[in-house]
């Protein structure tokens, strides 16, 4: 254990760290990702998804151990009983930091299929991790504003469609398709702008949840609903590289997805599109109360 060190060295150690496991676990996967353009088979397109899966969770594997050199973390975990690396699952989480990310990475690897987000298309052009998001099929998505859809409304459904040509490629091995309904990171300011009726959670946002239910109803039957809190404050992602988050609390919930959401079309079906919504509050006003009884907890 280093972390006796002083924090500032800790976290330039840790960065150092990530970024030589990062670039050196990318160029091994570049490998295979070629490998899987250049033979259009199935069957052997599904052997190098299957190799750059193992390739990522390699990289997860030693990002926590690196944290484990230097951190010292209390990890406060439960509801991981029954779940299967063979399993399709949809991953919703409430969004407090970047720190989730690599929390959830450290929890669920190798317990349930690599975790796949949905990214922003410009971020393909990220160096180096950005192509290795595009060989792992992660969902690039081209947002809209409702102003540019009103102008060219030939636009509108690409998103959709984008979301439905990633899950197509989902269908052949075990994945978890990962979503912060939220959209973005909580802070006080976002929450007060939203008036949100959550007293620790924006608003969720049902479109993201209801693409996915639709375009891959035929396979997914499970959530996993995940609640995710920092007792002692929420941490930006420098606090996290010097080791100080002591204490990461998650609880797991598996929901089974009701049968009449499957497959339901969210673009065009009004009553559809009220039931995502609907389902998906619940499960908000759900978390929030369990984020209120882990709060009161702590204090």
């Amino acid at each position: 254990m280093l972390n006796f060190l002083p924090k500032p060295l800790i976290g330039v150690l840790n960065s150092l760290l990530l970024a030589v496991n990062t670039v050196f676990w990318c160029v091994l996967l570049y490998i295979p990702m070629l490998l899987k353009l250049i033979i259009p088979v199935r069957a052997w397109r599904v052997v190098c998804t299957r190799l750059i899966i193992w390739i990522s969770q390699c990289w997860v594997a030693c990002n926590t151990g690196w944290m484990r050199l230097t951190h010292r973390t209390t990890w406060d975990v439960s509801g991981m009983e029954g779940l299967s690396r063979e399993g399709w699952y949809l991953v919703m989480c409430n969004h407090q930091s970047w720190v989730d990310i690599f929390a959830l990475q450290h929890i669920f690897n190798r317990r349930i299929p690599f975790l796949k987000f949905f990214l922003k298309q410009e971020l393909i052009w990220v160096p180096v991790i950005g192509l290795a998001w595009w060989g792992l099929d992660f969902p690039f998505m081209k947002r809209y504003s409702p102003e540019y859809l009103k102008k060219h409304p030939e636009k509108r459904g690409e998103d959709m469609e984008a979301t439905r040509r990633a899950c197509q490629k989902f269908q052949y091995t075990p994945v978890s398709v990962m979503n912060f309904p939220e959209g973005t990171r909580f802070t006080p300011e976002k929450h007060a702008g939203q008036k949100s009726p959550y007293k620790h959670l924006l608003r969720p946002k049902a479109g993201g949840t209801a693409f996915v239910l639709e375009a891959m109803g035929d396979t997914l039957s499970t959530l996993l609903n995940i609640t995710i809190a920092y007792p002692n404050g929420r941490p930006g992602l420098w606090d996290f590289m010097c080791g100080r988050v002591t204490h990461i609390v998650i609880r797991v919930e598996k929901v089974t997805i009701p049968d009449h959401l499957l497959g339901g079309r969210y673009s065009d079906n009004t009553e559809h599109r009220q039931q995502v919504k609907q389902w998906q509050e619940e499960l908000w006003e759900r978390k929030d109360r369990l984020l209120d009884e882990l709060k009161s907890g702590a204090d």
